[in-house]
């Protein structure tokens, strides 16, 4: 199968990465990629955004298969176009994809179907959102409706805090259109995991479990972002909580959207709050593989990922299974210095090959890079590399990563030292 991955980022060179492993997979092109995925793919000039140039390109070259990696894509209805064209495509149509480009329309499908959420309102102006501000209190959550990168979220500890964030998003226009309209909800109270299973739109096959670390700073501080490195599998993710998430969020979600008009196939990802009794209740949800959590789940997955994506795309996931090696891995993200602030790109980043060593137990997955005119390896990005390791358990695959990350030479880049720090 000739198969073709969307996207450029650290989640996309995984899934090229996992997809050339495939014996069914005898090509791998990726629109656009970068200076890492050019060694597991074949990397096409077309931005992940560009849907006709997607469409025109996949039927021209009579691909098999179409990954749509990124969020923004889904939400333009890529799929959709992709589908129209006769080319079969792993991902939600753009009504499915809501469930990510709308906070709000999230959290009303969660409010009409009883998927157990944070208390919350939805705002179009200013004053009213500061007048419920005003009202609430603190501590309380502030979400851009629309899709931010990871970075319209603000946890306000404090009243200021809140009214600034309101402020931020709809008086400044920091998050641009995605931020004209709010949803300030309550802050849940627990340990946060994340919850991936493929979908076929009625049928749910779950993925190893893992937990993810947005804040840029040791210790959860310091501002929100795509994610600074995640583990798997999450020990707080036991079996009796792997069923309550899927009876009590995953499965009415899924036939929520049925019920709908819009079933759901593709990736759907689960942010959850578990709280100390085990109850599950949801954060957000996201319509494709999370980033970091995706290079960490798939360094661990032992069956292959291509037939599963096909069974998701035919509605055939009722009778699939995956098997999973039983050691765990970690990614550690190394971004540059000022994310998710300003950053600079263009710093050379060197020992990455003998960071990666033999490639079996560490793989160093490129986010945010591209070739220079010498062929070096150029940041292009605020998270550049995605460091990846497996070990007997979340302690030695913590160890291999930082080993891994201490062999790299980049001075412009930073990483959090302490990602699995809840499991250990």
């Amino acid at each position: 199968m000739k198969i073709l991955v969307v996207g450029g980022g650290g989640r996309e060179h995984a899934l090229c990465w996992t997809l050339a492993g495939s014996p069914l997979c005898t090509e791998i092109l990726c629109a656009p990629g970068n200076a890492g995925i050019a060694a597991d793919a074949t990397c096409v000039d077309i931005g992940a955004e560009d849907v006709e140039g997607l469409v025109d390109f996949a039927r021209r070259e009579a691909v098999d298969l179409v990954v749509v990696g990124p969020e923004a894509p889904l939400v333009l209805g890529l799929v959709d176009a992709l589908t129209a064209a006769g080319l079969k495509a792993f991902g939600p149509s753009g009504a499915a994809a809501a469930l990510e480009g709308s906070k709000g329309f999230m959290k009303d499908i969660c409010a009409k179907y009883g998927v157990p959420t944070a208390a919350y309102r939805r705002f179009t102006d200013l004053a009213s959102a500061k007048a419920y501000v005003e009202e609430r209190g603190a501590p309380v959550v502030v979400k851009a409706d629309g899709l931010a990168a990871g970075k319209g979220v603000t946890v306000a500890e404090s009243l200021p805090e809140a009214l600034a964030a309101v402020e931020a998003a709809m008086a400044e226009g920091v998050f641009g259109s995605a931020g004209a309209a709010l949803v300030i909800e309550d802050l849940l109270v627990g340990e946060e995991a994340s919850f991936l299973a493929l979908v076929d739109g009625e049928h749910i096959l779950p993925l190893a479990s893992s937990q993810d670390h947005k804040q840029a700073l040791d210790g959860d501080r310091g501002p929100n972002t795509g994610g600074m490195g995640a583990y798997s599998p999450a020990p707080l993710v036991t079996p009796e909580v792997e069923r309550r998430i899927m009876t009590e969020v995953m499965e009415p979600l899924v036939a929520g959207m049925k019920a709908e008009g819009r079933p759901f196939k593709g990736l759907l990802y689960a942010g959850l709050m578990i709280a100390p009794d085990g109850s599950p209740q949801v954060v957000e949800f996201n319509v494709r593989f999370g980033d970091p959590e995706c290079e960490a789940v798939l360094m661990r997955l032992k069956s292959d990922l291509l037939p599963a994506l096909i069974a998701t795309c035919d509605g055939q996931l009722k009778s699939f299974d995956l098997r999973w090696y039983d050691e765990a891995a970690m990614t550690v993200v190394l971004a540059t210095k000022g994310y998710p602030g300003s950053y600079e790109k263009g710093s050379v980043i060197r020992g990455l090959a003998a960071a990666e060593g033999d490639g079996e137990s560490v793989k160093i997955f490129h986010a945010g890079t591209k070739a220079g005119p010498g062929g070096e390896i150029l940041a292009n990005g605020g998270r550049v590399l995605a460091v990846t390791a497996l070990g007997a358990d979340i302690a030695a695959a913590q160890k291999r990563a930082y080993e891994a990350v201490d062999r790299i030479d980049w001075p412009e880049g930073f990483c959090r030292r302490d990602i699995g720090w809840r499991a250990l």
